[in-house]
């Protein structure tokens, strides 16, 4: 593959997806590569023994102003709209109703702290009660959340994102994954299995080596994860160092999901939920039978997710060790393994999604900016308030499409 194009962009996920739809009804035709086999990144709906799971994101959050509602609606895809069954314990199970509104005022009251009398460090964990009670399950919650403990989230990210959310959370019954993926125009030309080694700046544009071959492009959105942008993946000029030390400053968390299949009859009962153990900064996260599925969707965040590093099988076991303690050992019988995620320990991601490091929340900001008119920058990360959404994600994609088009419409009108 040896080709001269105007718009070339480097991964094909939310971002990617979302600029190449901006592109494509600008009048252009980008082309993208994408390292994997498949479209979609961090948004993936699999298939497994007729269950539709979205190993990914799988929420449409914010969705009254998330753009993949509008484009979901228009392309027909069905959304579930009722309210979700988070922040409430199946029959107090574990976690008895004075102890859950204890735990939920602890966690109003810290991040109150965080909203209005922000520590000065920017350290989220600075905002925590000395030995508090119910620490261990706000630790457990800002895993979910962010991917990181407390004492790695800065305190002005955190508010930023959580300010600008809302509580409308609906859902796709075909999957998330598969939304992202059919959202792709006809009019952009895809490549997968093409991975990126190589960017090199040239006075009228940008040469971009790959395992399949070099392309030069007038202009390259970049929508690669941090993880990927920071490490030694992809080479690139030392002019680009600033924007990698951004990177740097936004990791992505741990953020894992493992699904079990329910069988035969069990004490579950559709659209409910359960907190393993509130009282384990590492427990899981149960929302069961979603949509009505024979399926149990354990979230793990932070260092609850790293039992994922030792294989799904470990993932498996401690699920269903959390459900057994909750509803009895007679539950296991009925509990199989479906799938599991390990997003950290994929090369071409490395994580769930970025959490910016206390005092570095402003490393969004130059993440997003362009350089030159000829390589821009898109991803969760660089959305100051929606990251870690696919909805900020193909947001900044939109952004950097309008950046690179009027760049080079520039470019052309000056000539």
């Amino acid at each position: 593959m040896t080709r001269d194009v105007d718009f070339l962009i480097v991964g094909a996920g939310a971002a990617g997806v979302g600029a190449a739809r901006r592109l494509c009804a600008l009048g252009a035709s980008p082309l993208l590569l994408e390292a994997s086999e498949r479209i979609g990144g961090r948004a993936e709906t699999r298939h497994v023994n007729g269950h539709v799971l979205d190993l990914g994101c799988g929420w449409l959050h914010s969705a009254a102003r998330n753009a993949w509602t509008t484009i979901a609606e228009t392309a027909g895809f069905a959304i579930d709209r009722r309210m979700s069954a988070w922040g409430r314990q199946f029959r107090n199970l574990g976690f008895p109703q004075a102890d859950h509104a204890a735990a939920a005022d602890a966690m109003e009251r810290w991040y109150e702290r965080l909203a209005d009398v922000p520590p000065p460090s920017d350290r989220a964990s600075d905002a925590m009660e000395p030995n508090g009670a119910w620490n261990a399950f706000i630790e457990a919650l800002a895993g979910y959340i962010s991917g990181v403990r407390p004492d790695r989230i800065s305190v002005e990210d955190y508010v930023a994102y959580d300010e600008a959310s809302t509580d409308d959370n609906w859902r796709l019954p075909a999957g998330y994954g598969t939304l992202v993926a059919e959202s792709l125009p006809a009019r952009a030309t895809l490549r997968t299995n093409t991975a990126v080694r190589r960017l090199e700046t040239e006075r009228d544009g940008v040469v971009v080596v790959t395992n399949a071959g070099t392309v030069r492009a007038r202009a390259v959105i970049l929508t690669v994860s941090t993880d990927v942008l920071a490490g030694d993946a992809i080479a690139m000029p030392a002019a680009l160092d600033p924007w990698r030390a951004a990177a740097a400053l936004l990791p992505l968390g741990r953020n894992e999901k493992v699904f079990l299949e329910i069988v035969g009859g069990a004490p579950f009962e559709d659209e409910t939920h359960v907190t393993g153990d509130p009282r384990n900064p590492s427990t899981g996260s149960y929302y069961i039978r979603p949509l009505g599925a024979p399926v149990i969707e354990c979230f793990l965040g932070a260092d609850g997710a790293r039992v994922l590093d030792e294989g799904a099988d470990a993932g498996f076991a401690f699920a269903r060790d959390e459900l057994v303690r909750l509803f009895g050992s007679e539950v296991g019988r009925h509990l199989r393994p479906l799938a599991a995620t390990h997003w950290s320990g994929l090369p071409t991601i490395g994580g769930g999604y970025s959490c910016a490091l206390p005092g570095h929340a402003s490393a969004r900001a130059t993440l997003a900016q362009p350089f030159e008119g000829r390589v821009f920058f898109a991803g969760e990360a660089t959305s100051h308030s929606d990251f870690s959404t696919a909805h900020g994600a193909h947001d900044t994609g939109v952004r950097a499409a309008d950046e690179a088009f009027a760049s080079l419409t520039h470019d052309r009108s000056s000539r």
